[in-house]
């Protein structure tokens, strides 16, 4: 008897480890970080806060489209996550997920978050949308990845893309506020990803994979990552002159100029500890960057509301 009424705890067990793994494929962590940037876009599109009706379904789909294309990536990438400790345990390595079901699950997600986005926000955003996941899944992944140092400066599109897709989701059409928008997310990755690929740069050696600090040297990433970290915030302040009349003014922009000020300093930081040839740490600068983005996001919506 015990062993019977047992049976439906194992089956519920199952499809909750089932459901899990399927979840793991989108890649939850890098979707948050990415709907950071939602919400203050289409504030500043609308001049306001938007319509249930809309930001609802709007970060429903946006949330479908990245998971669709993390699918994607998980799917074809699974070869060489088995080789980096980092990624070793995702759902395809582990074998908890058939290489078919993981496609079936990415165009599922790929069908759902399109239709969608063009059935209740506008035919722009889901385009977008579905660019966003082709680029992703095929452009960058498939074919830039394993081949190019500069992966990582072509990969930056679509993860920028939420800001694009969101301003057309409100308005139905991109203007220069949103394309500085898309820009200083897109300058932004790059020493966001940097740093964390400094980090794990034995897993993308032992995969093949040439992320910039697997193929260059220590001192030329740091170089680099304090360049475009200069150049995120000069794009960030770009958004005052641009945008003056969607909302922005001197609260985001003295937020900008500060938060900027922080994220560059620890960029330099970072560099320093290269060329005293001490211990990079560039996590460090990996979680300020997070930091950064997600304030620099506050220091939006505020202005627009205020």
């Amino acid at each position: 008897m015990t062993a019977v009424s047992e049976r439906p705890a194992v089956a519920t067990r199952r499809i909750s480890a089932v459901v899990r793994a399927y979840v793991a494929l989108t890649k939850p962590r890098i979707i948050e970080l990415l709907l950071v940037t939602t919400l203050p876009a289409m504030m500043l599109a609308a001049r306001g806060w938007p319509s249930w009706g809309l930001l609802a379904p709007t970060l429903v789909g946006g949330t479908l489209a990245a998971g669709a294309a993390n699918v994607f990536n998980c799917w074809y990438d699974r070869d060489i996550d088995r080789l980096m400790h980092r990624t070793e345990r995702r759902p395809l390595p582990m074998g908890e997920i058939s290489p078919r079901g993981a496609v079936v699950f990415g165009l599922a997600l790929t069908v759902v978050s399109t239709v969608l986005l063009a059935t209740t926000t506008t035919l722009l955003a889901a385009g977008l949308a579905l660019g966003a996941i082709v680029y992703y899944a095929v452009i960058y992944t498939m074919v830039l990845k394993r081949h190019t140092r500069h992966s990582t400066l072509f990969g930056g599109m679509p993860g920028a893309a939420p800001v694009l897709i969101s301003w057309a989701a409100v308005t139905g059409l991109l203007v220069w506020p949103s394309v500085v928008l898309f820009g200083v997310v897109f300058c932004w990755q790059l020493p966001h990803f940097w740093a964390l690929a400094m980090r794990f740069r034995a897993d993308y050696a032992r995969a093949d994979v040439p992320m910039l600090p697997v193929v260059a040297t220590p001192l030329s990433v740091g170089r680099q990552t304090v360049v475009w970290t200069w150049l995120t915030v000069a794009v960030s302040l770009l958004l005052w002159p641009v945008a003056d009349g969607y909302g922005i003014g001197w609260v985001y922009t003295a937020g900008a100029a500060g938060l900027g000020l922080w994220f560059a300093i620890e960029a330099h930081r970072l560099l320093s500890r290269i060329r005293r040839d001490a211990e990079a740490r560039p996590m460090q600068l990996f979680h300020i960057s997070i930091s950064y983005m997600a304030l620099l996001s506050v220091a939006i919506i505020i202005d627009v509301l205020v």
